[in-house]
């Protein structure tokens, strides 16, 4: 009998390591509530884990067979479960934060195990350590043959036992989105429906973000950080679209999906070559970075109260949904970043804390772009809050789903808010936030500071 450890890839469909065990034995599906990451694990998220636990597990009853789950350290749980059921071999998908490195490093050394990549499209061993650009990455990448999706086991592939430990609840402070394999393809089944081939033109659109959230977006990201649909199966399908499309406006919103699927994979490629990825910078930056790491503007900023409209409206939909559309995410990133000079791992911190769809490999690596300690080929790269929302979200549809004390004021007003005198912005929303720094003056000392740096003053 063999042994198959469950982690972030909650599925059976498209699950690479699952399919290795079952294709020459039995095979025991297992998974390990690991006390050490509770800590490390946000409360929404981790809520949304141990649902995703439960339908995985009701999953594999309906196929006669069952999920053992265990709190305890892995390699203790799966040496005592590999004694009592006779196995011999465990089977594992690699990941690639440190943490859960050494615990596979634990595993290695306790049993005989056989480690899977799944977790990426291409295995991130196979590329050159270092790129100096996304574009070079993509290359490299795109050049190597993708997987087909892993073929789900058959039920007579799965051991016959029961068990009737309890998984842990936990419970969140919002409404999650419902977990497991199942709705995550429903939800992949309504975007290739209703938004994949206008995905490209509508993706930075913030009204259509409020008006059709799947559509315009997948909104996947919870499920794939999750595991809960497999890289390959997303691959596949778009692929599929890609293939069928009838025009090249088709053509180029598909193909835009699968290239934002290379980011993933670039910053899964990232942490492999680079663990400590959450915690230095990547960069290599001659001076020390003048953070000013101000705690009541960064409570501003977590509460969405800066008086920067498209900023307070991310932090906003992030604290009621555990989610941020991109666009806002990159803002409210680089405002923290640059406007307000808060050292990255703060905010990365807080995403981390807060976000459903959480990914220790994107987070990292975003919020590096962001702040200009990561692969961004622009040397110091700002947002501005105002040029943002003028260009993606001018009728403020977008921010006054989620700023409501600016609802009865003009969308142009709202855009220019920061801009605005103090008197007028009392007249418009009283009871809106002021703007915290100076649009200019913040955005001038962000420069400043950044060449500073990086040596360039």
């Amino acid at each position: 009998m063999h042994l198959f450890w469950h982690r972030r890839d909650l599925r059976i469909p498209d699950n690479r390591g699952l399919a290795r065990a079952a294709a020459d034995d039995t095979t025991l599906p297992v998974a390990v509530v690991d006390p050490d990451f509770r800590e490390r694990l946000g409360t929404r998220q981790r809520a949304f884990l141990l649902r995703g636990l439960r339908r995985l597990r009701a999953r594999y009853r309906e196929l006669g067979s069952e999920l053992l789950v265990r709190e305890g350290t892995p390699a203790a749980v799966l040496d005592d479960i590999a004694a009592k059921y006779d196995a011999d071999r465990v089977y594992y998908n690699r990941h690639y934060r440190p943490h859960r490195r050494e615990r596979q490093r634990q595993v290695d050394e306790a049993l005989s195990t056989e480690a899977v990549t799944d977790l990426t499209l291409v295995d991130p061993a196979a590329l050159a350590p270092r790129y100096p650009s996304h574009s070079q990455f993509y290359n490299d990448w795109q050049a190597v043959a993708k997987p087909t999706p892993a073929a789900a086991p058959d039920s007579e592939a799965l051991a016959e036992v029961t068990d009737d430990t309890t998984i842990p609840e936990v419970e969140a402070d919002i409404e999650l989105p419902e977990a497991g394999h199942a709705a995550a393809r429903a939800r992949y089944d309504q975007f290739l429906a209703d938004g994949i081939e206008t995905y490209n033109d509508t993706r930075d659109e913030m009204a259509a973000a409020v008006d059709q959230p799947v559509g315009a977006v997948s909104r996947l990201s919870p499920y794939i950080a999750a595991g809960m649909i497999g890289v390959r199966e997303l691959w596949a399908d778009a692929t599929e679209r890609y293939d069928a499309a009838s025009s090249d406006s088709e053509r180029r919103n598909i193909e835009k999906f699968r290239y934002e699927l290379s980011w993933r994979e670039q910053n899964y490629h990232l942490l492999y070559n680079n663990p400590a990825l959450p915690t230095e910078n990547y960069k290599e930056i001659p001076n020390p970075i003048a953070w000013r790491n101000d705690p009541e503007a960064f409570a501003a900023w977590k509460r969405g109260e800066t008086g920067y409209p498209l900023v307070d409206a991310g932090m906003r939909q992030l604290d009621q949904e555990g989610y941020i559309h991109n666009r806002p995410r990159q803002n409210v990133a680089s405002f923290l970043t640059k406007h307000l000079l808060v050292d990255w791992r703060e905010g990365a911190d807080y995403f981390a804390e807060k976000l459903v769809d959480h990914d220790p490999a994107n987070n990292s690596a975003n919020w590096q772009w962001i702040a200009s300690t990561g692969t961004d080929t622009v040397d110091v790269r700002i947002f501005d809050p105002v040029a943002q929302m003028a260009k993606y979200d001018d009728d403020a549809v977008y921010v006054k789903e989620y700023v409501p004390e600016l609802r009865g004021v003009a969308a142009g007003k709202v855009v220019d808010w920061p801009t605005l005198s103090t008197a007028e912005r009392q007249e418009l929303a009283p009871e809106y936030d002021e703007p915290i720094v100076d649009r200019n003056a913040a955005y001038e000392r962000a420069q400043r500071v950044f060449e500073e740096a990086l040596g360039k003053r």
